[in-house]
């Protein structure tokens, strides 16, 4: 550990590492004061090297060589998903995995009313003592301790003070309350991002399979199946926004992105998705744990510091088993130059992997010489990766700010075009899907090469304009621009399904999952073909990793009320229903709940209050409740609802065992005439 002199610094030497967040610096100062003047070395960050490369390294040197590292842990950590101070604990959670024992290494501090089980923490904190030292004040405890410890007088052991002093033994686990192993909050009304970081299917396209007749179950031959690791793999994480105000999240995201669209160009390489790469932003999930959930054996980390027209990026490549930066560099840059830099990043990781290096493209769909219309573009996309549905018409004016400063821009054309369509979707208005139709077409004029242009087309064309032909068109014109874009392939699937193709369907929803392991809507989507295919139990299990990947996510949840609604189980059906916080599956699916139970009251009042709040976006949800309950022609009333409304989730009419009853009444086989479905 180097300790700082006026001038100089001192050889490496025993010392201790404070890391915290900047709102709690004046806590770190109250902690580092009384060590000191004990005569302990400490490294305290007092931000001169803040945002450079030299105080990267430094910091990532400082935390190996370091003899205790003591996080500030408060509520200010709690609140910051983001932060250097979680690469520092990240950093230091890797390190633990090369220790004999890392009670002796990590002295997790709390300087406020945080309490443990609610800590947003890493596990390997959790196995540790842990110290209350209220805003900072140390008490010569404390201090003695930390000698100890230093010195090597302190045996380990698996207690830890309580936060009244006394001890008590450490779990074995963590909380299941801990934030810190759950997985993030993808959508709120499970909508999805597809490629370009638009909208995906999901919350609109709800398909529901009838189970055929009993057959031979798939389970095992359906659910991808885990191969070794490639060496010719990397999984690029969501760089740190490092900028004075931390507003440049929505960069530094865009950053990211581009890079993954890079590497994904490269024959040999193997590159997770954005939605899997991305499950990690801010956690604390150590480089190993990553790389051995996403299957890669290389991880591409950095920062991004933006202020004003000037650039500063770091970018580090990392080997995952060992944990060796096989290279590392700092761009410092004026803004304009941010492609340049993506291209470099890139080129660098190709070199230092030994694998051959192919032309990048010249046209990145993201690509534009307008920088401001490149900011406008990153904000939209922001706005749509968030899957906040009231935030859909300032994600329309970002791409449309973008437009206006370069009508050339395909990317943004792209991006309205979905966005367009979702709103309109939601809101009942012709004019937004016409609109979103203009969007795509001239995306595709623009940039031909460009497969975001004909995912976007595919994906109007299947959920709006039921062209079952036109849709499948696009997306294998999409899918062979880019097999990598895991939407589309998810997609294509359900499209092929919806055609009566299930096992085609299937394999490309497993070539989805492989690009993007950690994408919930995803097993979500293979849980419908296998109930379709009449693989229950492939089904449950599809549904459970969905649910380890994001257990609120409404689309999973309803699959999963949907399938224990066609295997009689009614209790566990409502229960599911239930925790889906969008009211366009949750009232509907009550209904069907309540009605299988016997609660005739409970099934009405539910049924009513979907017809009263839901209607505009939930029409074919409506229609499937009355044909569950029972009621046919209210059931054809709906669906013709939804059939002005455009409502996405027709796609499914043909195979929706919700619809059952509905199969031998003389106005059905119409219906499916009129969508262009055969009977």
């Amino acid at each position: 550990m180097r300790r700082e002199k006026k001038g100089s610094v001192t050889e490496p030497s025993r010392a201790v590492f404070l890391s915290y967040t900047s709102q709690d610096a004046k806590a770190a100062r109250c902690i580092c004061a009384p060590l000191r003047a004990a005569g302990v070395e400490v490294w305290l960050d007092q931000s001169e090297l803040r945002g450079g490369d030299a105080w990267d390294r430094q910091i990532r040197k400082q935390i190996q060589d370091c003899a205790l590292f003591l996080p500030i842990i408060s509520a200010n950590t709690q609140a910051r998903l983001e932060g250097y101070f979680r690469l520092e604990w990240r950093l230091a959670v890797e390190r633990t995995h090369l220790m004999s024992d890392r009670v002796a290494f990590l002295v997790p501090v709390v300087i406020d009313d945080t309490r443990e089980q609610n800590a947003d923490v890493p596990d390997a904190f959790r196995g540790v003592q842990w110290t209350r030292l209220p805003a900072g004040e140390t008490s010569p405890a404390f201090i003695e301790r930390v000698s100890r410890l230093l010195s090597g007088q302190e045996s380990p052991d698996r207690t830890r003070p309580s936060f009244g002093g006394a001890s008590s033994p450490v779990r074995s686990a963590p909380s299941p309350t801990s934030r810190w192993k759950q997985p993030a909050m993808l959508l709120v009304a499970t909508l999805g991002v597809m490629g370009a970081g638009y909208l995906a299917v999901d919350k609109f396209w709800p398909p529901k399979h009838a189970a055929v007749p009993a057959t031979a179950p798939l389970a095992q031959s359906a659910l991808p199946v885990q191969s070794a690791i490639p060496e010719k793999s990397i999984a690029v994480l969501p760089f740190v926004d490092m900028s004075e105000q931390h507003d440049q999240g929505y960069f530094s995201d865009g950053l990211s992105e581009e890079l993954i669209n890079l590497l994904t160009q490269v024959p040999e390489l193997r590159v997770p998705a954005r939605t899997s790469s991305f499950y990690f932003k801010g956690k604390s999930d150590d480089i190993a744990t990553i790389a051995q959930r996403l299957r890669v054996a290389n991880v591409l980390e950095g920062s991004v510091r933006r202020s004003g027209t000037t650039l500063r990026v770091t970018a580090q490549l990392i080997r995952a088993d060992n944990g060796y930066h096989l290279w590392s560099e700092t761009y410092d840059r004026k803004l304009k130059d941010i492609f340049e830099i993506q291209d470099e990043i890139a080129s660098a990781v190709v070199v230092a992997l030994k694998i051959r290096l192919a032309a990048l493209s010249e046209t990145s769909r993201q690509r534009t010489s307008n920088i401001d219309a490149y900011n406008e573009y990153l904000l939209g996309r922001q706005v749509v990766n968030r899957g906040e549905v009231g935030e859909l018409q300032q994600s329309i004016d970002a791409f449309k700010r973008a437009i206006a400063l370069d009508p050339d821009y395909a990317a943004a054309y792209a991006g309205l075009a979905v966005s367009e369509a979702t709103r309109a979707d939601m809101m009942g208005e012709d004019a937004g899907l016409e609109r979103a139709r203009t969007a795509a077409d001239k995306a595709i004029a623009l940039a031909p090469t460009e497969a975001d242009g004909y995912a976007a087309r595919g994906f109007l064309r299947f959920v709006f304009d039921w062209d079952w032909a036109g849709a499948r068109v696009d997306f294998e014109k999409a899918l062979s621009l880019d097999p990598s874009d895991s939407d589309a392939q998810r997609n294509y699937g359900n499209l092929l399904r919806t055609l009566g193709s299930p096992t085609a369907g299937i394999a490309a929803i497993r070539k989805a999952l492989e690009v993007d392991p950690l994408a919930a809507r995803s097993w979500a989507a293979l849980a419908d073909s296998l109930t379709f295919v009449g693989d229950h139990a492939g089904a449950h299990e599809a549904l459970r990793r969905g649910l380890e990947i994001n257990p609120e996510s409404a689309y999973i949840l309803e699959t999963l009320a949907i399938l224990q609604l066609l295997e009689s189980k009614f209790p566990e059906a409502l229960e599911n229903f239930s925790k889906t916080k969008f009211d366009g599956f949750r009232l509907p699916g009550t209904a069907m709940a309540e009605h299988s139970l016997g609660h005739a009251g409970e099934s009405r009042r539910a049924l009513d209050e979907s017809v009263a709040k839901v209607a505009k976006e939930s029409a074919y949800q409506i229609a499937e409740a009355f044909a569950w309950c029972g009621e046919s022609d209210k059931a054809f009333e709906w669906l013709d609802r939804a059939y002005r409304q455009r409502d996405g989730g027709l796609t499914s009419i043909n195979t929706d065992p919700l619809l059952a009853s509905l199969h031998a009444h003389p106005r059905f086989k119409p219906f499916l005439r009129k969508m262009n479905l055969s009977e």
